[in-house]
């Protein structure tokens, strides 16, 4: 099968989308996202995570609020004293005030990610995978006034979404931790709700791992060394690594992951508008395959998603990603 092509899930929520939010609209926009990424020749797409896309807030992209929001016992409405509280707990001081304020015993109260999915798996006949945020990141973002430990919350957490993934046929289901490369001291507590997710998955479970995008600049600092025992300890098919922006100088550690959990490998710096070439990417899938072996690589894609590029950008990063796969495997590896 060879090396396969596939994006982490965000795409720039297209101008027209934003300018006149509609449900159809939305459904229109998803259509372009997924056949945007079939033209390109990607392996495994995405719907560009509109399904977490707010008509009320097209200002957003879901990665935190679309989660917890609609969860039973927990409050939307933040008070001054709630910031405080929250503003308090110094593992919490990457975000000035909680997404929200659990209250209660969680339950999924109007989440339900399945009819999201179920959007995009109606547009397209196309490999799709579908992505969510993880239990740890999430459980970082809220004030708890029920639980008493971010374990517990997060545990509580990853029950709840693993009963929805536990009813979504994607062909890949990705769980996505952009707070943990940053808090690698927090690995074992961290692993235990990843795996109660990855192990309702009924396809091929994934992990994405990043160090936060804003703006271009990475929101954690860490290495990929301190999270090694993390990796091999996940149930994971493969993990999406962002290592395109941070360079080759860690790819000795991927050596040291568990070989059952394969690499995604991170070959498209999306912190810059630069558009990498087919040789840029042969020669990152090179390297990296001279160090683990090229049987390990099960995916190539970009460090972390789309949102924050223009869509040109994205777009060209995109179809760089099957040039170099392709570059590569025509010189013969």
């Amino acid at each position: 099968m060879g090396i396969l092509t596939t994006v982490v899930g965000s795409y720039p929520v297209p101008d027209w989308l934003v300018a006149l939010p509609s449900e159809q609209g939305l459904m229109d926009a998803m259509a372009v996202i997924l056949k945007t990424q079939e033209n390109a020749g990607i392996d495994v797409v995405a719907d560009g995570e509109l399904g977490r896309f707010d008509t009320d807030h097209p200002e957003t992209n879901g990665m935190i609020e679309y989660f917890v929001k609609p969860l039973a016992n927990v409050r939307a409405e933040v008070t001054r004293a709630d910031i405080a509280a929250f503003r308090r707990d110094e593992g919490m001081s990457f975000r000035v005030r909680p997404s929200a304020v659990v209250d209660g015993a969680l339950g999924e109260g109007a989440l339900d990610l399945p009819a999201d999915f179920a959007m995009a798996r109606g547009l397209t006949s196309h490999k799709l995978k579908f992505t969510l945020t993880g239990p740890h990141m999430l459980c970082k973002t809220l004030l708890d006034n029920h639980y008493g430990s971010p374990v517990d919350l997060s545990l509580a957490l990853a029950d709840v979404l693993a009963a929805q993934v536990a009813e979504i046929d994607a062909d890949i289901v990705q769980v996505d931790e952009a707070n943990l490369p940053g808090h690698s001291e927090e690995w074992e507590w961290a692993l235990e709700g990843m795996n109660r997710i990855l192990d309702r998955v009924q396809t091929i479970p994934a992990v994405h791992l990043c160090f936060g995008n804003y703006g271009g600049q990475s929101i954690q600092q860490g290495s990929w060394q301190n999270l090694t025992d993390y990796l091999s300890g996940l149930h994971a098919d493969h993990v999406l690594l962002e290592l395109a922006h941070r360079g080759n100088w860690e790819l000795p550690a991927l050596k040291q992951i568990d070989p059952k959990v394969r690499i995604g490998l991170g070959v498209i710096d999306i912190k810059t508008n630069v558009v990498e070439t087919a040789e840029d990417i042969a020669q990152r899938i090179g390297e990296t395959a001279a160090v683990i072996g090229e049987e390990r690589i099960a995916f190539i894609n970009p460090d972390c998603g789309f949102w924050m590029l223009k869509r040109s950008v994205a777009d060209r990063k995109i179809a760089a990603l099957v040039a170099g796969r392709d570059l590569y495997e025509k010189a013969g590896g």
